[in-house]
């Protein structure tokens, strides 16, 4: 379908230029996995690519969302942060944390000076910004990859700024990027033996593709994409097969494993950190900035990777894949682990309930304030469990649709998964505690469910900004109380807005409490509530936890 064409660079081209990207990457996945022979012949630069912007779209379209109540729009600056911010956390292997860089890149052009919308000129100057960020991320830039693509594109977008148009220089950028994919099977010797072009150049040819759209609202014709991309995209498949047969000899023999992590670190720290990584493998890039970056590399000691991050900040979302089962780096088989029966996996709030359903057997995954993860996170934790029969708790209803989108995929490699629709790690909780993997699955499932929906559940949380509420108008720095999603009380203290929750859910009837601490919740807090009950509700339990860093000071479950 036709997209309105945008004149200028403003948040609504932002979000439309993604959710075509992610559509394009989405149509396009399995043909530049087939052609992924650089640097590790994994075939997964598609599905990589776009799990990232997956991530960026979705941080984009929660931007979008804050302000749909309200006659206000995004501004730019807050759009492209969030696109940058979402493709850096959900960056996945060596193209897509390339990408997070390309698109961090375009930020730091864009929010200058918090205008509106940019010309021909800032955007113009924003490609160039960003392809000079990727080359300076990756420790040994090799031509002939996603790189030379991107420089090419800014080169022929600075030619092109002097229209005045957005459009011509994303369609410049286009055809420059085009050009450049072209001639990157001359540049890289693996891809003139596969016969094919560049897999992450590939990409992001199609990236550059949905930015013409974007502007002019319609696509780059299927002629120029079928020269950027050769003859060699669909009918060399088997070429590709034969050049991993042969062992690439330029990868092969090389390092065992990809390593991946989010590190909150310091900028000096992290400069130590890529000379340490730089001597202990190849295919290191690290991206990001203000404390927080993703790390990517590719080594024969993954713990002594993960130490690094450990002694330069605090890693977390680490990753570690083997490179095995006839890949090129290893050459062998290894023996298939037997599957369980049936596991949970739960996406949780902090790393206190992540240990808490652990702990319950759950395989989890950990969702930062203001970090949702994205699909293939999701995929990822499913395949980790390694069961005929999975169970999925999403515990946040935004996660709904991304949770739904996993577990179509996983069903699709002959996996049994039920989505049970929880709204909160509350209700996960209620769900895990009744969990028998010994029982039917669908018995197992009915029952969890029914657990999840007998729990009400609530939230403290305090106010960003001022807003209009069920309970009436909120100025930022309100303690709010949440109760199943919507604003029931307005305070100024977490703890009296907290007793005032409790009462409510209480005067429905209830035989447990169940309090979940954040790191920011108030001393004694957990004290007040318990006395609280114990005075005025007869019979009626509590049980609390630490849940860490949650973005909430409390969550309060009630069953």
């Amino acid at each position: 379908m036709a997209q309105v064409p945008q004149t200028f660079f403003d948040a609504l081209a932002v979000r439309t230029w993604c959710g075509l990207s992610l559509g394009a990457l989405g149509r396009t996945r399995e043909e530049i996995d087939a052609i992924n022979v650089y640097p590790v012949a994994d075939g997964d630069t598609g599905t990589n690519l776009y799990m990232t912007v997956e991530s960026a779209a979705g941080a984009v379209e929660a931007v979008f969302a804050g302000y749909e109540l309200g006659e206000e729009v995004p501004t730019l600056a807050d759009t492209v942060r969030a696109m940058a911010h979402g493709a850096l956390i959900g960056a996945r292997g060596n193209s897509g944390t390339i990408l997070a860089q390309l698109l961090r890149g375009m930020a730091h052009v864009l929010t200058e000076g918090e205008a509106t919308h940019i010309d021909a000129d800032g955007l113009r100057l924003a490609l160039r910004h960003a392809a000079d960020a990727a080359r300076q991320a990756v420790a040994h830039p090799v031509e002939g990859t996603v790189l030379s693509v991107a420089a090419a594109a800014a080169d022929a977008a600075a030619a092109a700024a002097a229209a005045g148009d957005c459009g011509a220089v994303a369609r410049a950028a286009y055809e420059g990027a085009c050009e450049a994919l072209a001639a990157t099977p001359g540049q890289l010797a693996v891809l003139e033996r596969a016969g094919v072009v560049d897999a992450g150049g590939r990409g992001l040819v199609v990236v550059f593709g949905a930015l013409v759209e974007a502007f002019t609202g319609e696509a780059p014709t299927a002629d120029l994409c079928a020269f950027a991309a050769g003859s060699g995209v669909h009918a060399r498949v088997d070429a590709v097969s034969d050049a991993l047969a042969e062992g690439c000899a330029e990868a092969a023999g090389g390092p065992a494993f990809e390593v991946v992590y989010l590190l909150e670190a310091e900028d000096a720290a992290v400069d130590r950190l890529r000379a340490r990584l730089d001597a202990l493998g190849d295919s290191l890039v690290v991206v990001g900035g203000d404390g927080l970056w993703n790390v990517h590399v590719h080594v024969d000691d993954a713990g002594a990777a993960v130490e690094a991050g450990v002694e330069a900040g605090r890693p977390y979302r680490i990753r570690i894949t083997h490179f095995g089962a006839g890949d090129v780096h290893t050459g062998g088989q290894r023996p298939a682990r037997e599957r369980v029966q049936r596991a949970v996996v739960a996406v949780v709030p902090g790393e206190g309930l992540a240990g808490l359903y652990t702990e319950a057997g759950a395989t989890t995954v950990l969702a930062r304030p203001g970090e949702p993860p994205a699909s293939g996170e999701l995929v990822d934790a499913v395949r980790r469990a390694h069961a005929r029969e999975v169970v999925l708790l999403p515990n946040d209803a935004d996660l709904r649709h991304t949770a739904a989108a996993a577990a179509e995929q996983v069903r699709a490699e002959g996996i049994r998964v039920a989505l049970i629709p929880t709204r909160s790690a509350i209700q996960g909780i209620s769900a895990l505690a009744v969990h028998q993997p010994d029982r039917r699955f669908d018995e197992d499932v009915v029952q969890m469910t029914s657990a999840a929906g007998a729990t009400r559940y609530a939230e403290i949380v305090v106010a960003e900004r001022q807003s209009w509420t069920m309970a009436g108008i909120c100025q930022a720095g309100d303690v709010l109380g949440l109760i199943d999603g919507d604003v029931a009380v307005i305070g100024s203290d977490v703890t009296a807005t907290a007793e005032s929750v409790l009462d409510r859910m209480l005067q429905a009837g209830g035989e447990l409490v169940t309090l979940v601490l954040g790191d920011e919740a108030p001393e004694g807090v957990a004290d007040r509530l318990e006395a609280r009950v114990r005075e005025a509700y007869l019979a009626v339990d509590t049980v609390v936890y630490r849940g860490g860093r949650q973005g909430a000071p409390l969550l309060i479950g009630v069953e």
